[in-house]
């Protein structure tokens, strides 16, 4: 008897919808606010208004748009509080995240870390902003990717997108900022390799407490 295979279908054009979209919404091509008609956002990728509604709702779960009823649908637009809380969840997190990657996964998880490192060291060298915020996003997922907890990676992705947008949007026009968070990025690697994990947790709050004020800032400074 053959026994049952499995084939890995295509994915769904809703799925494919999604996927650009979110990559518009975190990359920067899309602004906060931004309106996004169903219409003009289905000519723009040639798909009709069933993939696109579904592909919506999704990211609205995400967090990444705001469905308003009769009056359209709109790239979120975070606040000051979201900001904050935002920052302390992800603190939470990643410090949890980080913790169980030195118990269980040290050197793959400081490879990663030090290949998201020398991503960003080339987008820095290259001048290119918005690739040093894509390697930033990857440096921090490599603590989810190796921590062994499932419930704790899933707790992450419902704000990973967020947070990459706000790194994506109010960052890459500051290259000062990317600037010192080349140096924090680093020094959190040796912390790691040295297993200081009362340094590591001081570093990674700066980290995350100084990007939240920056944020803070450029968001004020957006609205005026």
């Amino acid at each position: 008897m053959i026994p049952r295979l499995q084939i890995e279908l295509p994915k769904a054009l809703s799925t494919i919808v999604e996927e650009r979209l979110r990559d518009a919404i975190v990359n920067a091509e899309l602004s906060f606010g931004q309106a996004l008609s169903e219409d003009a956002v289905g000519l723009s990728l040639g798909v009709s208004r069933t993939p696109m509604r579904e592909a919506l709702t999704r990211l609205e779960q995400q967090g990444l748009v705001v469905i308003v009823p009769k009056k359209g649908t709109f790239v979120f637009q975070p606040t000051l509080e979201d900001v904050e809380q935002l920052a302390s969840f992800r603190l939470l997190l990643e410090t949890s995240a980080l913790e169980r990657c030195m118990e269980r996964a040290l050197a793959e998880t400081r490879d990663d870390m030090a290949a998201a490192l020398d991503m960003m060291r080339v987008a820095r060298e290259a001048g290119d902003t918005k690739a040093y915020a894509r390697a930033d996003t990857v440096f921090h997922e490599s603590f989810v990717n190796h921590c062994g907890n499932v419930h704790l990676a899933n707790a992450y992705r419902t704000i990973s997108g967020r947070v990459a947008a706000l790194r994506a949007h109010l960052s890459v026009p500051h290259s000062g900022q990317q600037d010192l968070s080349f140096g924090e990025h680093r020094s959190m690697i040796e912390a790691f390799e040295k297993r200081d994990s009362a340094l590591l947790r001081q570093l990674l709050s700066q980290h995350i407490l100084r990007a939240q004020a920056a944020y803070a800032d450029a968001l004020v400074e957006m609205q005026r």
